[in-house]
């Protein structure tokens, strides 16, 4: 019999257990298209965040037991809240994410063409844009008000979890893939693995 994981939050060890102990615990990630089809965990199926508010009570009609991935927690618990908000129950977050589940030597499947994972694209836009603002300061100084934005973009961003440059960038060309197909994932997901 398959011991469900009383917290919301589980670790690595506890994830493995429960895909041996059950064939129908769904691996959901959340992250991007791009991040997915770079490397992902082996069965877990990707309905990326942005997407996901508008297919939650669908989601949420998901019979089995759901783990939500993504690369380091942060959007998998903004999955979670979206989940739990519309009713969904037998729902966990992996702890770590992806970066913690690879360090853990995790089995992963890894596509073709590697994307920097959101968090890396968010530092290096935002670091980008503030080292700019800096080095055209010393020709404007009004410009150094950009990197001051970006401070105070990232002090939000902390304090709220949440990441407006990430939604953003989770847009871009390269960040999408034609391969997600909600509603197919979602009858995939009502599968009995029986």
């Amino acid at each position: 019999m398959t011991t469900i994981p009383t917290t919301d939050t589980i670790t690595i060890a506890e994830l493995r257990r429960l895909r041996s102990e059950d064939p129908d615990v769904r691996i959901l990630d959340v992250r991007t298209g791009g991040e997915f089809e770079s490397v992902h965990i082996p069965g877990s199926y990707n309905v990326p965040l942005d997407t996901l508010g508008e297919h939650a009570r669908d989601l949420a009609a998901v019979d089995h037991p759901v783990v939500l991935v993504c690369q380091s927690g942060n959007r998998a618990t903004q999955a979670h809240d979206k989940l739990v908000a519309v009713g969904k129950d037998a729902l966990h977050i992996l702890e770590g994410g992806m970066a913690s589940w690879e360090a853990a030597g995790g089995e992963v499947i890894r596509g073709d063409n590697e994307r920097w994972a959101m968090d890396r694209q968010v530092r290096f836009a935002a670091g980008s844009i503030a080292l700019a603002g800096v080095v055209a300061s010393t020709v404007v100084p009004g410009a150094k008000w950009i990197a001051g934005g970006v401070a105070a973009g990232l002090t939000y961003s902390a304090a709220s979890n949440t990441c407006a440059m990430a939604a953003v960038l989770s847009k871009l060309p390269y960040n999408q893939t034609d391969t997600c197909d909600v509603a197919g994932v979602i009858q995939q997901l009502q599968r009995s693995a029986v």
